[in-house]
């Protein structure tokens, strides 16, 4: 992409460019003021300075601060800490409850894009429902009232860059679930963000951002805190999971992993 260009992959770049901290309007054209957050970025970089967003431009964006981003011990310290819980629960919870990663390879964090709730957070946004159900007529693999669709990997990203075509933001992005702790989009709201982009930008932030965002939800729902302290397992995996949480033996997995880590911890002040 280069100075002239239109169309929501500017758009997406705009975006990228606002959350590595440069002023731009997200407007989808390739401007002068797009133009020279690009030559800044690039010489950030230590790339060529042309202008021009390309492929190693791009990556560069992605991947900025990659090693910076990384879920550090005293993150957990800090939440279990915050919660009031044990740091072998919060270990334990970040273990089996997580993807254990938040960012692409690329540098993206990961997202999981659900058809199903844009297609619920339209209805909640105020449009039509025959609107509604026309969007999903035409794009049923990005609107719909059923589950699935789902690409995996960074081909999440691809359905929600152009879900942003069809889409208001706070649709389109409050229909992902978020990093290693796969919070939901459309809680920002609920967990104290001032907007779904500063929900968003904290997501894009790093891992710890994420926790964040995992914390605030805990938070928000004291009985999963009150699970965690008397480490009942099973009332957290039925209020975290839902009630299939039996399924894939949450419970089961939170209890042993806790074992070991509150033995850990026992060996090691001992």
């Amino acid at each position: 992409m280069r100075k002239g260009d239109t169309g929501h992959q500017v758009a997406t770049l705009q975006r990228e460019l606002v959350t590595a901290g440069f002023k731009l309007t997200v407007d989808g054209w390739f401007g002068a003021a797009t133009e020279a957050a690009v030559k800044a970025l690039q010489q950030r970089a230590g790339l060529v300075v042309d202008g021009i967003a390309g492929p190693k431009t791009q990556a560069a964006l992605y991947s900025q601060d990659k090693d910076k981003r990384t879920l550090a011990e005293a993150d957990l310290i800090k939440a279990a800490e915050r919660l009031g819980i044990g740091l072998a629960a919060i270990k334990a919870v970040n273990e089996v409850e997580t993807t254990g990663h938040g960012f692409l390879s690329d540098g993206r964090p990961v997202i999981l894009y659900e058809r199903h709730k844009a297609f619920g957070l339209l209805g909640e946004s105020g449009v039509p429902a025959e609107d509604a159900i026309a969007l999903a007529t035409r794009y049923p693999n990005l609107v719909n009232e059923k589950r699935g669709g789902y690409a995996g990997g960074h081909h999440e990203w691809s359905r929600l860059n152009t879900a942003l075509t069809i889409l208001p933001p706070a649709v389109a992005y409050g229909a992902c679930s978020w990093g290693q702790y796969q919070v939901m989009g459309y809680h920002w709201q609920r967990l104290g963000y001032a907007s779904i982009d500063e929900f968003v930008f904290s997501m894009k932030s790093g891992e710890a951002g994420q926790l964040e965002a995992f914390v605030r939800y805990l938070e928000a729902e004291p009985a999963l805190i009150k699970a965690l302290k008397a480490g009942k397992w099973a009332d957290f995996a039925r209020g975290y999971n839902g009630p299939a949480y039996k399924d894939n033996a949450y419970d089961i997995k939170l209890a042993r992993a806790y074992e070991r880590y509150a033995e850990a911890d026992q060996a090691e002040a001992a």
